[in-house]
C-alpha cells in the first residue's frame, strides 16, 4: 500500500469586498453573500484547513504539521527538536480570493520586519494566478514615488491616481508580489494566491468606505511607508513550460519563498513527486490521480497535499491545477 494524498477541507473569511463567485464557480458552501477567501491550504492560526478523509480525517493541518512531520519530509523526536525545526511554522498559504469590489491599497513586510513587530509572524511573499476576471479588469501594482519621503508626501496629500500603477490582466495571468510591493486586487477578479503563512497586512488606502457599523477600516500608514520598496520593483516572472504528451507543467516562480506551477493535463500526465511534500489545488475541470494507493477523483475545487515518499504517480483527465511547494 502506498502513500495516500491528503485531501482538505478549506475555511472561508467573509470579507467587505467579497462576494459569491466561490459559490458560483466551485459549489463551495459558503458562509454569505459576502464571501471573499478560501483558505484552502491553510495552517495558520487564524484560518486551519482539516483533512476531509482518510486516516488524518478532521485533524487541523497545523496539527498534522507538529505530530506527523514525517508526512512533509521533517526531522521527528530528538533530531527536530535538536534542530530547531520543531519551532518552525507551516510556511505557505493558498487561498483563492472572489475580488467582487476592490480591495484595500496595502503592503506586506518581510520576514525581518514582521518578526520585530508583528510578535513574530512571517513576512508576505505571495503570487498570484488569474483564474477569471472582468474584460476590463486591473490590478494596483506598484507606485511612482522615487524617494520614502515623495511617498510619504503623496500619502498624506491623498494623491492616488498620480502615485498608484495599474496593470490590465486576464485569465491566465501571473504576477509575483515580493513583500514591499504596494498593491491591491480590483473589482471583477477571481485569484489563486499561493503566499508565506502570514495574516499580516498594511492597509494604505481604502477608499473611504465604512462597514456595517458605518465604520472605517484602519489605516497602518507609517508601517505601510516603512516596509514598502523605494522605488518599486516588478516582481521577476520566470516562466517556463515542459510539455508531456499528455500535458503542460508550467513553472511561474522559483526562489527561496516557494515553486508555483500549473499543470494542465489533456490527457495522461504521469509525475513524479520527490519534493518533501506538494500543495495540489484543482482550480479547472475534472480527472483522477492515480498512485500506489489507489485512483482518487480530481474535481474543480479540490485541494490536496502529496506527502514526503508519494512517488511516481499519473493525473488523467481534463483538468487545470496549481501546484506549490517550498
Amino acid at each position: 500500500m502506498g502513500v495516500e494524498p491528503i485531501f482538505l477541507t478549506p475555511v472561508f473569511k467573509e470579507r467587505i469586498w467579497g462576494g459569491t463567485a466561490l459559490a458560483d464557480r466551485f459549489d463551495y458552501e459558503i458562509p454569505s453573500l459576502q464571501t471573499g477567501e478560501c483558505w484552502a491550504i491553510s495552517a495558520h492560526p487564524h484560518g486551519q484547513s482539516t483533512v476531509a478523509a482518510g486516516t488524518y480525517k478532521g485533524m487541523a493541518l497545523g496539527t498534522l504539521w507538529e505530530q506527523h512531520g514525517e508526512l512533509f519530509g521533517r526531522k521527528q523526536g530528538a533530531d527536530c527538536r535538536a534542530s530547531g525545526a520543531v519551532d518552525r511554522p507551516f510556511p505557505l498559504l493558498t487561498k483563492i480570493i472572489d475580488a467582487n469590489a476592490d480591495l484595500s491599497v496595502q503592503v506586506h513586510p518581510d520576514d525581518t520586519y514582521a518578526h520585530a513587530h508583528e510578535n513574530g509572524e512571517l513576512g508576505k511573499t505571495e503570487c498570484w494566478y488569474v483564474i477569471d476576471c472582468a474584460p476590463d479588469a486591473h490590478v494596483v501594482y506598484g507606485h511612482t514615488a522615487q524617494t520614502r519621503e515623495q511617498l510619504a508626501e503623496m500619502i498624506a496629500r491623498g494623491e492616488w491616481e498620480e502615485l498608484l500603477c495599474k496593470v490590465k490582466i486576464a485569465p491566465g495571468d501571473f504576477l509575483y508580489v515580493p513583500s514591499g510591493t504596494i498593491h491591491a486586487l480590483c473589482a471583477g477578479t477571481l485569484i489563486l494566491e499561493t503566499q508565506q503563512s502570514s495574516d499580516t497586512t498594511y492597509r494604505v488606502y481604502d477608499y473611504d468606505r465604512v462597514d456595517k457599523e458605518g465604520n472605517k477600516r484602519e489605516l497602518h500608514l507609517q508601517k505601510a511607508i516603512d516596509v514598502t520598496t523605494v522605488p518599486h520593483v516588478d516582481g521577476t516572472d520566470a516562466r517556463s513550460e515542459m510539455p508531456f504528451s499528455g500535458g503542460t507543467v508550467t513553472t511561474f516562480v522559483e526562489n527561496r519563498f516557494f515553486t508555483v506551477q500549473k499543470w494542465t493535463v489533456t490527457g495522461e500526465l504521469p509525475l513524479t513527486q520527490d519534493e518533501p511534500y506538494m500543495l495540489v489545488s484543482v482550480i479547472d475541470g475534472k480527472g483522477q490521480l492515480t498512485c500506489d494507493s489507489g485512483m482518487y477523483p480530481l474535481q474543480r475545487g479540490d485541494h490536496l497535499i502529496l506527502p514526503h515518499g508519494f512517488g511516481a504517480f499519473t493525473v488523467s483527465g481534463q483538468l487545470e491545477a496549481i501546484v506549490s511547494r517550498e
